[in-house]
């Protein structure tokens, strides 16, 4: 394992308040000592605690400082670790860097603080994604989730499994060892039962997968309608700005416009189409045919009707795409005198109707909750569920449920037992991945390349 000591800037490259460059490596107390001083040589002093000071390069002062020192193990990284924390401009921060690369540290690459925390057994490798995870969430949900992931809620779940698995092929073992005294009979009914309930375990922290897409990437939103139903409204009440054109010409939204709201903890990737409808318009007719696209491809579709007016061909064709889909009506306008009603609406459109106002902004706070019902089916504490947000985590899920369900198949089939064990560990293996055990040294470099520097 590589012992450099290393360093990073781990605060925002922006002016702010307060900076920090942290230093971890068996040499984070004698670099820092060749830099600071203060009232006490830091390297004599007692972990965990705060030193006021300065960063000097030689003779020449760099800026003012408090300084942490943290003494391995009990760190972040596992290693010595010291945190300066400076004034917050960009070129002071930089300068800070600069002196301690000077004097012994070398620059940390992207992720190599966490890279190290989990080679040294500080955390597992869903603990290390979860950091990430956290540090690029962008709703309520996807925080709240990252922080339990962080504090060990899917690595809880997995060890509960890998446990009982490794108790079965332990046992199984024991048994073709000595015979004598361990017997197999009657084994393979209690096996099965065994399996199946692993199998119902991994199948629920993989149901819970889509949910986990949506609360980390965000529900894919198309808003639908017919030229001056209110969708361009309807977008800049939700982003509290001007983003769309709003005019009275049918037709002033040509192409797609995407943007992304955090819409009662949940953010919305919302995407204003054209108006659908019968053109001639070479243009418009491209923009129509993209907003059918996309409305099929949509995790879910906000269909926006125009209240004050009869539906027509084009409102039925709109009604007919959504059939499939996940969607909510919206009856706009019902700031002036509608001619079309919520009840009438639910005989055309299989999602439910909601009567709104775009320009006036009456129902959006409905809206938020109708849109959290559709896709989460309970209020969400985050105490007991976890959800499984990372794809790769989803594969091993995957592969370790068919080797379950291979062991199943082996004891239906009346296979020697040591089949048995050869699946089963093939499941405590892909179970055991998901954590970062037995892991090829590129897939650690690949996870850990995408964190941001000085993480």
């Amino acid at each position: 394992m590589n012992t450099n000591t290393i360093a990073a800037i781990a605060t925002g490259m922006t002016n702010s308040g307060i900076g920090m460059v942290r230093i971890s490596g068996e040499n984070a107390l004698e670099v820092i000592d060749r830099i600071y001083r203060g009232k006490h040589k830091l390297s004599t002093q007692e972990s965990h605690t705060i030193h006021y000071g300065h960063i000097y390069d030689e003779e020449q002062l760099v800026d003012e400082v408090l300084v942490s020192i943290m003494r391995a193990p009990k760190t972040y990284t596992g290693e010595d670790t010291v945190e300066i924390n400076c004034h917050g401009g960009m070129l002071v921060v930089q300068k800070v860097l600069e002196t301690v690369l000077k004097n012994g540290a070398q620059m940390a690459e992207p992720g190599e603080f966490s890279k190290r925390a989990f080679l040294n057994g500080k955390m597992d490798l869903s603990k290390a994604e979860a950091v990430m995870d956290l540090i690029h969430a962008k709703s309520e949900y996807a925080y709240k989730n990252s922080l339990n992931q962080l504090s060990g809620g899917l690595k809880k779940k997995i060890k509960e499994c890998r446990e009982k698995v490794l108790y079965e092929i332990a046992f199984i073992e024991s048994a073709l060892d000595d015979p004598e005294h361990i017997s197999l009979e009657g084994y393979n009914e209690k096996l099965i039962q065994i399996t199946r309930q692993l199998q119902e375990k991994i199948v629920s922290m993989l149901a819970s997968f889509e949910n986990g897409r949506i609360m980390k990437e965000g529900i894919k939103t198309v808003i639908v309608g017919k030229p001056n139903a209110g969708k361009s409204s309807l977008l800049n009440m939700l982003l509290g700005e001007e983003r769309a054109i709003v005019t009275d010409i049918e037709g002033t939204t040509r192409d797609v416009l995407e943007e992304s709201v955090n819409l009662g903890g949940i953010k919305l990737l919302l995407m204003d189409t054209a108006g659908i409808r019968k053109t001639k318009d070479t243009v418009e007719k491209i923009g129509v045919e993209r907003a059918r696209t996309y409305a099929k491809d949509a995790d879910f579709v906000l269909y926006v009707v125009d209240g004050t007016k009869p539906l027509d061909e084009n409102d039925l064709e709109i009604c007919e795409i959504l059939k499939e889909k996940k969607s909510l009506c919206l009856l706009n306008k019902m700031d002036l005198q509608m001619v079309i009603d919520e009840a009438e609406m639910k005989k055309h459109t299989q999602g439910e109707v909601l009567s709104i106002s775009a320009k006036e902004g009456i129902g959006m706070d409905t809206l938020a909750k109708k849109i959290k019902e559709y896709f989460f089916k309970k209020e969400i504490d985050f105490n007991d569920d976890i959800y499984i947000t990372n794809v790769r985590h989803k594969n091993l899920l995957e592969q370790a449920y068919e080797s379950m369900k291979q062991v199943e198949q082996s004891i239906q089939d009346q296979m020697p037992e040591d089949f048995y064990s050869i699946d089963l560990m093939s499941a405590y293996t892909f179970l055991g991945y998901i954590l970062g055990e037995e892991v090829e040294d590129d897939l650690v470099e690949e996870i850990f390349s995408k964190f941001c520097m000085g993480k």
